[in-house]
């Protein structure tokens, strides 16, 4: 049984198109531009190109973008009044602190500062409680990207079981839940459980954001399972040339498509999922602040 292949570029695509339909809705008819704010501190290059993505992303749908660019060597307290600054600007509906930070910043003390509403990271401690007790937050991207995914895949994931392996405060703890608040039974299984192989072999879902290249081989995958890896992991390519590497995921992509139902590729899965969900917190953010009407499809 080959399984189908989720494809995470067109549904970003689709999911920026209906924020693009919104942000036109809110302009014309409330006169409101949703804003994002991304701080950036230092020159880490991948952070760099992340920023500029998600600058150019936030224009093309028609939102302002506010990015501000500060030296590594920032003190602690200038970035805090910046962030304090943008908390009391109406024209900012989202607030996002680039990670990872320079050493001498407390990340935590950070993204704590954020006003939870602006919080479009989800990090915020106020945002993970109010998730972590069924109320409405703003959701981390990466694992709302992954619950649009299943969500449209399945339909209803009511009583479908559910494993997550990996249990980070950015991904694995927030997806489990998500996937608990759509009703699904939710293990959260990591390195070290035991028999890991056999829990993961039970569920109908199984959420790979452990961090490892390639740890789940499709021997653990029960068939028809619906897998969504979060892995972005680089390795060793030879065969490409001396010194060339390859992206994977945290499964064994060609082994487990041969048992999935469905599954997600990496590269072109969940990862463009997770700027379009930046952007569809924006929004949610920005009509949260004007007491309207959420947009369907793109909240939890």
């Amino acid at each position: 049984m080959a399984a189908t292949v989720i494809d995470g570029k067109a549904f970003a695509a689709k999911v920026r198109g209906q924020v693009a339909e919104h942000v036109a809705r809110l302009k014309e008819e409330h006169g409101i531009t949703p804003g994002l704010a991304v701080v950036l501190v230092g020159e880490d290059p991948a952070s760099q190109v992340y920023v500029r993505s998600k600058g150019k992303s936030t224009v093309e749908v028609g939102m302002n973008s506010f990015e501000h660019k500060l030296d590594a060597d920032t003190p602690e307290a200038d970035l805090l009044a910046l962030i304090d600054q943008l908390n009391n600007d109406a024209s900012v509906h989202g607030i996002l602190v680039q990670l990872p930070l320079p050493k001498h910043l407390d990340e935590d003390l950070v993204i704590n500062s954020i006003a939870p509403e602006k919080d479009v990271d989800g990090f915020h401690i106020s945002n993970v409680g109010l998730l972590g007790t069924g109320q409405k937050s703003m959701v981390p991207c990466t694992p709302l990207g992954c619950l649009m995914m299943l969500r449209e895949h399945h339909g209803s994931l009511s009583g479908l079981n559910a494993v997550v392996i990996g249990r980070s405060n950015i991904v694995g703890k927030p997806m489990a839940q998500l996937l608990l608040g759509d009703s699904c039974t939710v293990t959260i299984a990591h390195s070290r459980t035991k028999d890991l192989p056999d829990v993961v072999r039970r569920a109908d879902i199984v959420v790979a954001a452990v961090g490892r290249p390639e740890m789940v081989p499709g021997d653990w995958i029960k068939e028809g399972a619906t897998v969504i890896d979060v892995g972005i992991n680089r390795i060793d390519a030879p065969e490409k040339g001396e010194g060339k590497t390859r992206l994977v995921g945290d499964v064994d992509y060609a082994s487990a498509a041969e048992r999935a139902g469905a599954i997600t590729p990496v590269p072109g899965g969940v990862g463009p999922m997770t700027i379009a969900c930046l952007l569809a917190n924006t929004v949610t953010a920005a009509c949260r602040a004007s007491n309207l009407a959420e947009p369907e499809g793109l909240t939890a």
